[in-house]
């Protein structure tokens, strides 16, 4: 049995785990977070490794291929399927390690220091304090327009006495979602052809709208409840 953790450990010598990846690519691209990892796994975007555990490990290519893909979501607003496109066709002709994306052709998306996250939301620091020791939203230099919107929901919400820790369990439910979802799909995300990624990127946001659904008709039914 002790066989099977060490020839792990050889397979993967030099790889990196999801852990390993956000570290080194977090500070280039604060939103990136492991479920959205995946996601750009099931969308193609990427295709790590597996040990006999189940657990993904990436490699240095791949750590390219995500900075690449990350860079040309952000700068471009390409959607995923052209990105996926583009970085296959790049890999095709041997030039996935030298390629670059070019100029952005759009101003960056703005970034929010922590005041001016603060003053965009209309919250206060103990608020933003509260969402970051809850995990509700991530500590980081600068903030994104999608961190704005979050904050300005956490204000609303807090005027209901509604506070980040209550809600601690929806960002947890999202991650069990695209596990779930993650589920689903393992026999189709364990084939690397072109056939298959192109099921699986069809597939997983269908499995999401339709979780979607099912949630949303569990909380009518349940606001029917507290009603009645």
């Amino acid at each position: 049995m002790a066989a099977t953790p060490a020839r792990e450990r050889s397979a993967s010598a030099g790889l990196l785990s999801i852990g390993q990846v956000l570290a080194r690519l977090t500070p280039e691209f604060p939103d990136l977070s492991s479920s959205k990892l995946r996601f750009l796994e099931v969308q193609g975007i990427v295709t790590p490794s597996r040990t006999e555990s189940g657990y993904r490990k990436f490699s240095q290519a791949d750590i390219d291929r995500l900075r690449l893909g990350l860079t040309l979501q952000r700068d471009h607003y390409l959607p995923l399927s052209v990105i996926r496109e583009q970085l296959d066709e790049a890999e095709a002709r041997g030039e996935a390690a030298s390629i670059t994306p070019p100029p952005s052709i759009t101003p960056a998306p703005r970034r929010y220091r922590r005041d001016e996250l603060l003053s965009a939301a209309g919250a206060g620091p103990q608020l933003l304090n509260d969402a970051i020791s809850t995990g509700v939203i991530s500590a980081q230099e600068t903030y994104s327009e999608a961190t704005v919107t979050l904050m300005r929901g956490l204000v609303a919400l807090d005027r209901h006495g509604i506070e980040p820790r209550h809600l601690r369990s929806l960002r947890q439910s999202a991650e069990r979602e695209v596990s779930l979802i993650e589920s689903a799909m393992s026999a189709l995300l364990r084939r690397t052809d072109a056939a298959s990624r192109a099921k699986a990127n069809e597939m997983a946001p269908e499995l999401a709208a339709k979780i979607d659904e099912v949630r949303a008709l569990f909380v009518k039914d349940a606001l029917a409840r507290l009603l009645s």
